[in-house]
C-alpha cells in the first residue's frame, strides 16, 4: 500500500489491542491540504474516475466491493450514500439500510439477513448500518449477554474473512461526529420543515447513552479491525471533509484492486462483416 494514502491516515490505530474513539478528533481533517474548496475540487475530479473504476469492476465480474457505513445518528451515513456513492454505475450497486430486525430475522442468526444482501461479483454493496449493530446497540442496551457478544465478534471476523477469501473487498467506515455536532444537526432538522421527516425523537433518548456508544464502538473497532477488513474512522463534523475522505478511500481501494476489462477472443473482421 502506498504511503501517504488517506486510508492509511484514517485506519484505526490500536494500542495494545485497544481503540478509543476519543483519540480521533471528529472536527479534524487529516490529509486535506488546501481547505474546503480544494476538497470540493477533488471530489468533482474523482467522479469520473470512480465511475470508470466501478465500470471495470462490473465488466470484470470476478470480485466485488462491500462498503460498510456505521456511525451515530446524524453522522452522515445517508449523506455519504447520496454524495459519494452516486458516482458509481447504478446497475451494479446494491444499497441496504438495515433497520431493527423483523420478527422473522430475530428467529435467525444475526448474520442471516446480512448474507442475503451481499454484492455479487462485479457489484458494489453499501450497508447503511450493518451486522455491527448487533455488537453496538446490543451492548449498549444489554440485549444480549456478554458471552454472546464475545461470540459475535468472532463470528463477524470469521464472516468477513470468508468474504475476503471469496473475492469481496471490504471497506469499513465509521463516521465519527461529536456530541455537540449531533445536537446541532438534530436542531437543524427540527427547524427546517423539509428535514423534519428525518427527525426521530428516539434519537434524543439515545443521546443519553453517548458514552456507552463510544465505548461500544471502540470495542467493535478493536475486536474487528483485521488485516483483511480494517476499520477506518472518518472525522465527520465537517461534511465536505467526510465526503472527500470517503471518496479518496474508495478511489485508493479500487485502484489497488485494479479491475480489468475482459479481452474476449473475437474474430472482429468477421463480426464487422456480419453487421453490413
Amino acid at each position: 500500500m502506498a504511503t501517504g494514502e488517506i486510508r492509511d491516515l484514517l485506519r484505526a490505530a490500536l494500542r495494545n489491542g485497544r481503540f478509543s474513539m476519543a483519540d480521533v478528533d471528529p472536527d479534524s481533517t487529516p490529509g486535506l491540504k488546501g481547505g474546503k474548496q480544494k476538497a470540493l475540487r477533488d471530489i468533482q475530479k474523482r467522479q469520473d474516475l470512480l465511475f470508470e473504476l466501478h465500470q471495470r469492476l462490473y465488466a470484470e465480474r470476478k470480485r466485488s466491493l462491500l462498503v460498510v457505513l456505521q456511525g451515530m445518528d446524524t453522522s452522515g451515513k445517508d449523506g455519504t450514500v447520496t454524495h459519494v456513492m452516486r458516482n458509481f454505475n447504478p446497475q451494479g450497486v446494491l444499497i441496504t439500510a438495515f433497520k431493527q430486525p423483523t420478527p422473522q430475522e430475530r428467529r435467525r442468526g444475526f448474520l442471516w439477513r446480512i448474507r442475503k444482501r451481499l454484492p455479487v461479483a462485479g457489484d458494489i454493496g453499501i450497508f447503511n448500518r450493518s451486522h455491527y449493530e448487533d455488537v453496538l446497540v446490543a451492548r449498549v442496551h444489554n440485549l444480549a449477554p456478554q458471552r454472546i457478544l464475545e461470540r459475535r465478534y468472532r463470528q463477524i471476523n470469521d464472516f468477513e474473512a470468508g468474504l475476503v477469501r471469496s473475492g469481496t473487498k471490504i471497506v469499513k467506515l465509521c463516521l465519527h461526529i461529536s456530541y455537540a455536532e449531533q445536537r446541532k444537526r438534530l436542531i437543524d432538522r427540527l427547524k427546517d420543515p423539509d428535514k423534519r421527516w428525518k427527525f426521530n425523537e428516539h434519537d434524543i433518548d439515545e443521546r443519553a447513552y453517548w458514552d456507552d456508544y463510544m465505548s461500544a464502538y471502540g470495542l467493535a473497532v478493536a475486536r474487528c479491525s483485521t488485516a483483511g477488513a480494517p476499520w477506518h474512522v472518518v472525522p465527520a463534523d465537517d461534511k465536505v471533509y467526510r465526503n472527500w475522505a470517503v471518496s479518496m478511500i474508495l478511489v485508493e481501494t479500487l485502484r489497488q484492486m485494479n479491475p480489468k476489462y475482459p479481452r474476449p477472443k473475437l474474430d472482429v473482421p468477421r463480426l464487422v462483416r456480419r453487421l453490413w
